[in-house]
């Protein structure tokens, strides 16, 4: 009994000795000095599991989440903050902006023209376009071998000769020169008799003017005739727009053989739906693209006018035709269908910017904006009307922002690529 006394008492010491070191090493390293400002009261200020504090305690309720390192704690966070202003930033050095042509505008508010967007053609200006016609009837050939569309010609030049040898009715040229010396012969005769009153006077002008019309027809073609046939040029000087005959074809009098254009002005015909009728009335000129090219013409730069418009829609299009005429620079097409932007009433102040500034992202637009030499920002806009050139912003962009107007997918090239980072440090 004796022996179990002794070796709980034993156990006892050994558990007192332990709870004794414990206390003494939680305070140990506690300067208490540091709480001088807490008084003997520690209400509110507790500290979690394993937490070592060597800051200053000069609140109190201060608590610290379990497992925080409290040494030289610093609640100031403007680096990160800083970070993450920057964090949507994309890096392009002026270096490869110079290199792949990226041009930046600043934003001012401007004139704007209402627009109406819609199709049209290019036609000949009236006067600027004639069609040769056949005189004789017979089979044609070329004068030139390369007589094709496109080709120069000269005003009075042969283009192709008709010939009607070998043909049932005989060649025209022939027959005229033999119905000219007959009538001419009959005419002589006439002369000397009614000097007699041999014959009536009725008589007389009818052999006179049996002549004349003889006279006429010989002339008419007994002139222009050549060992190859009856020889048809051209009235005016241009280019061959169409050729609507070929090499040893039979034709009519009077059949089309080309069209020859002077090519110096055109017209644009813009087919208008009828729900712009009212807007017609303030159109006052307009821009338009080509197929073949993607220049934006505008017919202010080409001494433009509006001819008309018309007053009822076509009852078999329902479009009512807007009329422009313009000079030719020499690199548009006559018969194209193109793209057309209707100029109306102008208004000031309006926000726009270049149409190669945006970028389309799933039926949404978007713009970069510079906001230092080095750096650009995606931003999102809201587009009003399109004049073909520039474009109406609503929202997203204000006066003096710095747009990316040329090269801006060269920048959404640089914000998607890995090796470009996101941060950004000044």
């Amino acid at each position: 009994m004796k022996k179990y006394i002794i070796y709980f008492a034993c156990l006892l010491a050994i558990l007192w000795g332990c709870n004794s070191k414990q206390k003494v090493d939680d305070h140990a390293g506690h300067n208490h000095e540091a709480h001088a400002g807490h008084g003997d009261s520690k209400e509110g200020h507790t500290h979690a599991d394993g937490e070592e504090c060597d800051h200053d305690h000069g609140e109190a309720g201060h608590s610290h989440a379990e497992g925080e390192e409290c040494d030289g704690h610093d609640h100031d966070h403007s680096d990160k903050e800083k970070a993450e202003s920057h964090a949507d930033e994309i890096l392009f050095a002026p270096e490869q902006a110079k290199a792949v042509g990226l041009e930046v505008k600043t934003v001012q508010p401007s004139t704007f023209h209402q627009v109406i967007k819609t199709s049209g053609q290019i036609l000949s200006a009236q006067g600027d376009e004639v069609t040769v016609s056949a005189t004789s009837s017979g089979i044609v050939s070329f004068n030139k071998p390369s007589l094709n569309e496109g080709v120069a010609v000269k005003a009075g030049e042969p283009l192709v000769s008709i010939s009607s040898k070998n043909i049932v009715d005989g060649d025209p040229a022939t027959r005229a020169k033999a119905t000219y010396d007959i009538s001419s012969r009959e005419y002589e005769r006439a002369n000397s008799l009614i000097k007699d009153k041999l014959i009536s006077e009725k008589e007389y002008n009818d052999i006179k003017l049996n002549y004349e019309n003889a006279k006429i027809a010989y002339q008419a073609i007994g002139q222009r005739t050549t060992a190859r046939g009856v020889s048809v040029s051209t009235p005016i000087a241009g280019y061959v727009k169409t050729k609507l005959v070929s090499e040893g074809q039979y034709v009519e009098v009077g059949q089309p053989l080309m069209t020859i254009t002077q090519n110096r002005k055109l017209q644009l015909r813009a087919d208008v739906s009828e729900r712009h009728y009212r807007n017609l009335g303030n159109i006052t000129s307009a821009n338009f693209k080509t197929p073949y090219n993607k220049n934006l013409y505008s017919l202010a730069d080409l001494s433009g006018r509006l001819v008309s418009y018309g007053k009822s829609a076509n009852s078999q299009e329902y479009y009512i035709p807007v009329n422009f005429e313009f000079n030719n620079v020499g690199q548009i097409i006559s018969g194209s269908y193109v793209e057309v932007y209707l100029l109306g009433q102008a208004r000031e102040n309006v926000i726009s910017v270049p149409v190669s500034s945006l970028i389309e992202e799933q039926g949404l637009y978007f713009v970069y904006l510079q906001i230092h030499e080095d750096a650009y920002k995606k931003q999102e806009v809201t587009l009003g009307a399109n004049d073909g050139g520039n474009v109406e912003i609503l929202s997203g962009v204000k006066r003096g922002d710095k747009v990316v107007s040329k090269g801006a997918y060269h920048v959404k090239l640089a914000s998607a690529s890995a090796a470009i980072p996101h941060g950004h440090e000044h």
